[in-house]
């Protein structure tokens, strides 16, 4: 889950820890001015420079002139999500690449990244977007059936940790609630593009909106590890989890995925690691970060594979340097587990500050080059 809050401490970590998206656009006739949109935002505005372009691949080019730390989307008009940034810190610009058909969209800004935004309505026009490699369709599809795989296996684990849950068993729920949420961390940015089921999920107590109902999974990790007990309205939340798993798993299959999209959830997820899991704040309670650092990790490098072999040729010196650092961070996370294969890693309030700041380092230097990525794919050789 995001972080909707942030203190200024973290804020300020995150935004160092994350670099920009760098995006390419296609040539068009007019040249690609006409594929930027320039979105300034400030604590009460969210300007864009043009409020029509033609569809195919279109670059944000975002400046934060506000005080706060803001992120910013664009939507389709139900508000599910084509891409989004997050952690855009105060003073700072960043870029990202996404892919659009004709149509309308908003593109809103969130300062303090919470709440519905400021929100601009825009409209993609026919345009002409650039043929996509056949390949990338192939790499499409394969992630499509990746992520409802990972939807499809969770279920049962998640269902598994609810039954115990709801027969009071504090210890077989804590040893289920984990490997619970391995398929939902890899393909976290999916289950997010559809904007409601992510809240009800997976939100922790610091990103409910005002009138929120806490529901999911990390509001009973605080009753397993911090409260030490199950409610009976802990048992109802068990069931709530289970139904809105289920809403999940059916809707994977009619998740908007494009190139770009799957490389800027890559980046995503990666952030995800940087706000969250490296922080411990995502599982404040339970202790459990390091599986979901590296479910969120198995995500990213699993989009990054079905991309390579485009990525590769439109840019190749970017595939060595993100071979090599996965390589580097899945070999630092090998350390906090005996067994390699096991999902069974050092609970994370054991693991010292150096070795934070050394995961912290490692997250960093994969995710530079991954900000690349969605660009690469984008270009046309």
């Amino acid at each position: 889950m995001r972080p909707s809050r942030l203190t200024v401490i973290t804020a300020t970590a995150a935004v160092a820890a994350l670099t920009a998206l760098t995006g390419c656009t296609e040539k068009s006739s007019g040249g690609s001015g006409d594929r930027v949109i320039d979105v300034t935002a400030t604590d009460s505005k969210c300007e864009v420079s043009k409020k029509e372009f033609p569809a195919g691949h279109v670059e944000l080019a975002i400046e934060n002139k506000g005080s706060k730390v803001t992120e910013v989307y664009i939507l389709f008009p139900d508000d599910r999500i084509v891409t989004e940034r997050e952690n855009i810190g105060p003073g700072t610009k960043q870029k990202v690449t996404a892919e659009v058909k004709a149509g309308d969209y908003t593109i809103a800004c969130k300062p303090g990244m919470k709440g519905d935004g400021i929100r601009q309505s825009v409209k993609a026009t026919g345009g002409t977007a650039a043929k996509r490699d056949p390949r990338l369709d192939k790499a499409v599809a394969a992630y499509r059936a990746y992520a409802q795989t990972q939807a499809d296996e969770t279920l049962p684990k998640a269902e598994a940790f609810a039954k115990a849950v709801k027969d009071g068993d504090i210890e077989a729920a804590k040893k289920a609630y984990a490997p619970s949420r391995i398929g939902w961390e890899r393909t976290e940015p999916v289950a997010e593009s559809f904007g409601d089921i992510d809240p009800k999920v997976d939100v922790r107590a610091d990103g409910l909106e005002p009138g929120q109902k806490w529901t999911g999974w990390h509001r009973l990790e605080k009753s397993l590890w911090q409260d030490k007990k199950i409610t009976a309205a802990d048992k109802t939340l068990a069931d709530q989890l289970i139904t809105d798993l289920k809403d999940w798993q059916q809707r994977v299959g009619k998740a908007e995925i494009t190139p770009t999209s799957m490389a800027n959830g890559a980046k995503e997820l990666l952030d995800e690691v940087a706000t969250g899991k490296v922080t411990g704040e995502e599982e404040r309670y339970s202790h459990t970060d390091l599986v979901d650092f590296k479910a969120n990790v198995e995500g990213a490098e699993e989009s990054y594979n079905l991309l390579k072999p485009v990525a590769k040729e439109n840019d190749p010196a970017l595939v060595t340097e993100l071979d090599k650092q996965f390589a580097a961070l899945n070999t630092l996370l090998d350390k906090y587990r005996a067994d390699k294969t096991s999902y069974d890693f050092t609970s994370y309030d054991k693991v010292g500050d150096a070795e934070r700041k050394e995961l912290s380092d490692g997250v960093n230097a994969l995710a530079e080059p991954l900000s690349k990525l969605a660009a690469a794919v984008a270009t046309k050789s």
